[in-house]
């Protein structure tokens, strides 16, 4: 075969594969069998091996990708992808079509209502009908490239029809579908493997691999619900886009409803609610959206939110089952948290098995005694929780819970803090505090070592290679071969990982340590005042009491930290290990925001830290709370109630497209 017929052929071919995967995937008519279909594919892969040249990035080939790639690279978002005002209640809903009709003047407005699908958001981009890329929701305005892995899903096309648009964006929502969800838990129980949450959450894992063929086995599915670009497309009206879905192959919802006053919002979403735990995903609500996209345009946005969509949330399911025993977890601070373990039940979507009692302050207030029949629900539809206790079945054989007298881990007497609600563990060698405090330090918000998750953690503990912190920036290539079940790259990436978070800001590395008390917040405040570790730990308490949001509690955790011999000779260690101990001097850029005093909330397209960083070097000061002194909140998604605080009192504020306005 000439390089022309090889061409030629490799072209009938991609297009006769992508007719079947149309025909398989979406309309559910094949017309070839399995067999015949992978022949094609085989024939495929045969002409592009011969000729690499031939390969597009559209080949149905490329479903699979190919070796692990070492990281995702960053897409911004053309339109940013924002989130939804939500609620739980009738009566809010109500009040959310009241102002849509005193925002848009009329009595009836069209709206659409869809299922709220429990997935992760996504946003894929078509360019001359092929693929080009899509990304995850990330802060909004950014967010990683899964485009790979978004070519697993066999119902999403490479390529769309030629008789349709063919440059255009559409966001929608990656699923894994509850059926294949339950399968791969029965396999993972058989073979002993630890099960997994819940569909969201393996959704989630399952987009974050590098190593696409991963993905490809967690068979994920998606639904697509709104255009971002689409500025050569004729499409007026969601009912529009819903048509523009169908004629290029791309799945909407399975449920549909239109209504134009309140009463039929209220019908929809009730019906719903009664046919949604028949669909193929989870839901855990309805969204609520204005039809015509002149209407959403004269209605607006908020700073992180549309005007002209809200999201009804289905009520928490509960469910009933028996308390089997408690069990104690021992957390970073040496904090003893009693756990439930339940006979298991099905609550919302997944099989719950424990639940948090958060404190035996809360045992003792509800009365919860082992052997009790209890409900339980999903705060959130995330963490499982003892709601209450149903007392009238007692059989009196129910045993109550006493507060531990000593560490269930090393046996340490425990001691109580001065409020008398948590209980820790004193002991700072106990093996379970060790190795929470190491998760806790290579985190992504302390010291950022990727690499490092609770089993190869747990490891490093058991067969004492780590008994602190510092023993981190000793390991090397021979002590880490000892681990099971870890390669030569991960512990090449491991090693790269540790010696790049010696040069982490040292705030970090004040909230890795783990001081009682100090959060990120209050470890970034420390290190502004004072300029250094060194001289944080040189401080009293009186200094350092002088130091913003740093009160009469968090002072003397932190000076008696500082003070303590072992503590010293760690800190010794991570100096010597070449760790940075010293703030990094911001300089200054301007004076644009001299005399003005800010607030930052929510997710922006930077960290938080940095972000004040640019607001320092402009001439600006970075407070943590609003007050009255607050000159500007600079709000991202979800920036949740310093927002409304804000606006109670009147201080102005700005999204961040706003913000760099001022600095341009």
């Amino acid at each position: 075969m000439t390089h022309v017929e090889a061409a030629a052929r490799a072209e009938f071919l991609r297009t006769e594969l992508h007719r079947h995967n149309r025909l398989y995937y979406v309309e559910g008519k094949p017309v070839i069998s399995d067999k015949e279909f992978d022949m094609l594919l085989r024939e495929l892969q045969d002409i592009e091996a011969q000729s690499p040249d031939l390969l597009t990035d559209d080949s149905p080939t490329q479903r699979v990708g190919g070796a692990p790639i070492e990281g995702f690279t960053q897409i911004k978002h053309s339109v940013p992808m924002m989130s939804l005002d939500n609620t739980y209640s009738e009566e809010e809903l109500t009040a959310f079509f009241t102002r849509l009709q005193k925002g848009l003047g009329r009595e009836k407005i069209d709206c659409v209502i869809e299922p709220k699908v429990d997935g992760v958001a996504i946003t894929i981009r078509y360019e001359n009908g092929v693929l080009k890329h899509g990304a995850t929701r990330g802060d909004g305005q950014t967010g990683d490239e899964v485009t790979n892995n978004l070519k697993t899903i066999q119902r999403l096309p490479l390529r769309l029809p030629k008789d349709g648009p063919q440059t255009f964006e559409v966001r929608g929502e990656v699923f894994m579908p509850k059926a294949v969800f339950n399968k791969l838990n029965k396999e993972r129980e058989e073979a002993g493997e630890q099960l997994f949450a819940n569909p969201r959450n393996t959704t989630t894992g399952a987009l974050k691999q590098l190593d696409s063929k991963i993905t490809a086995k967690r068979n994920l599915d998606i639904v697509f619900y709104g255009l971002a670009d689409a500025t050569d497309i004729d499409v007026q009206s969601q009912a529009d886009m819903y048509a523009l879905l169908d004629h290029t192959c791309l799945r909407k919802a399975d449920l549909i409803w239109r209504a134009d006053s309140a009463e039929g919002l209220l019908t929809a979403i009730r019906e719903l609610d009664e046919k949604r735990r028949s669909l193929p995903y989870e839901t855990d609500g309805a969204v609520i959206k204005v039809n015509a996209f002149a209407d959403q345009r004269e209605l607006g946005v908020t700073s992180k939110a549309p005007r002209w969509a809200i999201a009804y949330k289905y009520q928490p399911e509960q469910a009933e089952t028996k308390l089997i025993a408690v069990d104690i977890q021992v957390g970073r601070t040496g904090a003893l948290t009693p756990v439930a373990r339940l006979e298991p039940v099905l609550v919302s979507g997944s099989t719950v098995s424990n639940a948090t009692l958060h404190n035996y302050e809360e045992i003792e207030r509800k009365d919860i005694r082992v052997g009790d029949i209890v409900i339980i629900e999903k705060a959130g539809e995330i963490i499982p929780a003892v709601v209450s206790v149903k007392k009238e079945l007692r059989s009196g054989d129910e045993v109550p819970l006493s507060p531990p007298t000593h560490c269930p881990i090393c046996g340490t007497g425990v001691h109580r803090d001065e409020e008398q609600v948590v209980i820790r563990c004193p002991n700072p060698h106990c093996p379970e505090v060790v190795k929470r405090r190491i998760e806790h330090f290579v985190s992504r918000g302390a010291m950022d070592i990727s690499g490092l998750g609770e089993s190869v953690v747990a490891q490093l503990v058991e067969i004492k290679l780590v008994r602190d912190v510092a023993d981190l920036y000793a390991l090397n290539e021979l002590l880490l071969a000892r681990l099971e079940r870890v390669g030569t790259k991960s512990i090449d990436n491991y090693l790269k990982a540790v010696e790049a978070s010696k040069q982490q800001d040292p705030w970090r590395l004040v909230f890795g340590l783990g001081i009682l008390h100090v959060g990120a917040g209050g470890a970034r405040k420390l290190l502004e005042h004072f300029g250094s570790i060194d001289a944080i730990a040189a401080a009293c308490i009186e200094d350092l009491t002088q130091c913003p949001d740093i009160g009469a509690i968090v002072a003397p955790s932190v000076n008696g930290w500082f003070h303590d011999e072992e503590n010293i000779a760690l800190l010794n260690c991570l100096r010597t290990a070449g760790l940075n101990f010293a703030q990094k001097v911001i300089e200054a850029a301007s004076n644009k925001l001299a005399g003005t005093t800010w607030v930052i909330t929510g997710t922006l397209s930077e960290d938080r830290e940095t972000i004040a960083d640019t607001i320092r070097a402009n001439g600006g000061k970075v407070s943590s709370g609003v007050s009255g002194k607050t000159t500007y909140l600079l709000a991202g998604e979800d920036a949740g109630s310093k927002l409304d605080k804000a606006t109670k009192l009147g201080v102005k504020t700005l999204i961040e497209p706003e913000f760099r306005a001022m600095l341009a």
